[in-house]
């Protein structure tokens, strides 16, 4: 597997750059001063798209929402149960966290398991993802260590793979190191793509991040809630796994305020996985239930990667038009359905909402 960069097609020719749809209108008064487009569609485990907006063969990096997907060989392997991970653990493995106490603790408590220190994380640092954390960093003085890395559960997994597999601890995050390869395999027997067809570039946290359809990536989460009968059993309790474990401890996820993963899986009640990705990726499945009985994977992309108005927006517009949000839910998550628009007086001036339908009819 080699990192990658697909930016012409065969002929040296620009690819034809997919036309997203609008999404989400920023207004100002009487005047939409702004709008935000991309690309939303959901489909059934067995590839069935049921609804669609934009162009869904429209191909971008899944980012931190292949995490679940990346944590199943940990799992399939034996190397989680070879290790004694808890479901706690589990879930931080899956997650973008915050950096609180809850989630460096959990972290610290994997590589215990494993043998290994925060040295051989090679995640790096950043100021944690929690406001309140980061705050007193800076009135301490300190700087971030790397367990607060919102990665740094998703790494000490890879490194128990790399234990269990007797593969090199010092490259874990190459592309050709065993546990990148395995990872690889999973992608694509998720997402439908060869493996050699898959574009692979570096994520933020330094390991290989895959580019994938929007298609593709609705369809991961689809065969994540409810995995095929044609894989086999590894694979499908290790999706069993991931999943309970998301949806038990969503604070672990993401965190234990603000953060839109936990909230959607908070409100939800167990009934979806929800993963956030960088670049106003975001990717959910949804556990089969009366309004989808064989599961449902949903993702979308924001075009101009706005993760922080545009992307809740079309999120909770999403899975309210897909049936998947009732009142209860839909109020529990309100805050994220839009956004006041203030000037510097504090007085709410205009707003920011979704403004689209999806196509059902596909």
């Amino acid at each position: 597997m080699q990192v990658s960069q697909v930016s012409a097609s065969a002929d040296n020719s620009p690819r034809q750059i997919p036309v997203p749809e609008p999404l989400v209108q920023v207004t100002r008064g009487s005047i939409t001063e702004s709008r935000h487009r991309g690309h939303v569609v959901a489909v059934e485990p067995g590839g069935k798209i049921v609804a669609v907006l934009g162009a869904l063969e429209t191909v971008t990096f899944l980012r931190s929402s292949a995490k679940p997907h990346q944590a199943i060989p940990l799992i399939a392997s034996g190397a989680a149960a070879r290790f004694g991970f808890s479901e706690k653990e589990i879930a931080l493995a899956c997650a973008s966290h915050s950096g609180e106490l809850i989630h460096t603790e959990v972290a610290a408590s994997m590589l215990r398991k494993i043998g290994l220190g925060p040295e051989n994380l090679k995640c790096g640092t950043h100021e944690p993802f929690s406001q309140e954390v980061a705050r007193e960093l800076r009135e301490k003085g300190a700087k971030p260590h790397v367990l607060q890395n919102n990665c740094s559960g998703k790494h000490v997994g890879m490194l128990a793979l790399a234990r269990h597999l007797s593969a090199p601890i010092e490259s874990y995050d190459q592309p050709d190191n065993p546990v990148q390869l395995a990872i690889g395999g999973t992608i694509s027997q998720f997402s439908g793509i060869p493996m050699e067809d898959l574009a692979v570039g570096v994520d933020g946290c330094g390991v290989p991040v895959f580019g994938v359809t929007v298609k593709a990536m609705a369809l991961m989460y689809a065969r994540l809630v409810a995995p095929p009968a044609e894989f086999d059993e590894s694979t499908r309790d290790a999706c069993k796994s991931i999943v309970a474990a998301m949806t038990k401890y969503p604070e672990l996820i993401g965190g234990t305020t603000d953060r839109l993963d936990t909230e959607m899986m908070r409100a939800t009640g167990g009934n979806l996985v929800s993963k956030v990705g960088a670049e106003g990726v975001y990717t959910a499945g949804v556990v089969p239930c009366q309004e989808w009985p064989n599961g449902l994977g949903v993702a979308l992309k924001i075009e101009d990667g706005d993760d922080h108005r545009a992307r809740p927006t079309v999120v909770i517009e999403t899975l309210n038009q897909l049936g998947v949000l009732n009142d209860e839910s839909l109020e529990a998550v309100s805050r994220y359905a839009f956004f006041p628009v203030r000037n510097r007086s504090g007085d709410v001036v205009g707003e920011v909402r979704a403004s689209f339908k999806l196509n059902r009819n596909v």
